[in-house]
């Protein structure tokens, strides 16, 4: 990602979306748009600079993989629909572990940017084509893509304006861009937002990702985020929503979204897993948007 996303967010009271002044939210660091709903957080964020407790890796690997392989399904088969190239190449912007390269290979030529020096070169060792550093900085120069992805990354980038940008300058005339991130009106974000109304910050701080190496900076539901992109020289092409959960891997998810005292870990994982069997009734807190570049004029 860019190299701002290494940088205490300023809180600048301009929303980003709709111009409009932001008003101070649940927190001192948080703020949101009555005009749009768009949502901010002055957090910091320090990949490879971090001086808290280290994530575990095999933990969070346990409590994320499963729900995001097939997430990951989902998304490669959105993508092959939008391209008609025979073979596209593919760039995934803050590929992490390197899950959704191993999913997308079969039918793209992948590429991984992950700024992250340790959890990159474990995916790049296990032979994955991923560059160290920031996007776009590595990029070489000329280079172009059919589709560029941001699994949960996008709204970790401060300077997500000139993210955007970035993407539209690097796809070729019709290509895709897919962001897949948190989504305000999500079930399990609002009911975080009246808890910490009611004087319980801890899930909400949780799903900020407080006091992570990469907390979020943003939240969007997708009006707001299609207004920011489209914005950006992009036309919707489709918006769907993704599961945002499920039991395998639930504790272990929990566990590994921050220093949460063990018997609020135990009370959110068992208010979860009793809230199960109806979420599908409620907006899922995963949304994905497919854009598409617009041609030139």
């Amino acid at each position: 990602m860019l190299k701002g996303f290494e940088m205490l967010t300023r809180f600048d009271m301009t929303c980003i979306v709709c111009g409009n002044t932001k008003v101070a939210g649940l927190a001192g660091w948080h703020a949101t748009c009555p005009a749009c709903n768009y949502e901010s957080a002055a957090l910091s964020v320090v990949i490879n600079a971090h001086t808290g407790p280290a994530v575990d890796e095999v933990e969070r690997e346990a409590g994320l993989k499963a729900l995001r392989l097939e997430n990951f399904r989902t998304i490669v088969a959105w993508a092959r629909q939008h391209v008609s190239v025979s073979r596209p190449r593919l760039l995934d912007v803050g590929s992490a572990h390197g899950w959704f390269l191993e999913t997308a290979r079969e039918q793209f030529d992948v590429l991984g940017v992950e700024p992250d020096a340790v959890v990159g070169a474990r995916a790049a060792a296990r032979g994955l084509p991923v560059r160290s550093g920031y996007f776009p900085d590595v990029l070489k120069d000329g280079e172009r893509f059919d589709v560029i992805v941001f699994n949960d990354v996008i709204e970790h980038i401060p300077d997500i304006r000139s993210a955007l940008a970035a993407c539209h300058a690097r796809l070729h005339d019709g290509g895709i861009l897919i962001l897949n991130l948190p989504n305000s009106r999500g079930f399990f974000y609002r009911l975080s937002k009246l808890i910490a109304r009611l004087g319980w910050r801890g899930p909400f701080e949780r799903l900020w990702q407080k006091d992570l190496p990469s907390p979020h900076v943003h939240y969007f539901n997708p009006r707001n985020l299609q207004q920011l992109v489209v914005g950006q020289g992009f036309e919707l092409a489709e918006a769907a929503e993704l599961p945002a959960l499920r039991a395998k891997g639930l504790l272990e998810r929990l566990r590994c979204a921050g220093n949460v005292p063990t018997v609020s870990l135990y009370l959110q994982y068992v208010a979860i897993m009793c809230a199960i069997p109806v979420l599908r009734m409620f907006p899922s807190d995963i949304i994905v948007g497919v854009f598409k570049k617009k041609a030139a004029d």
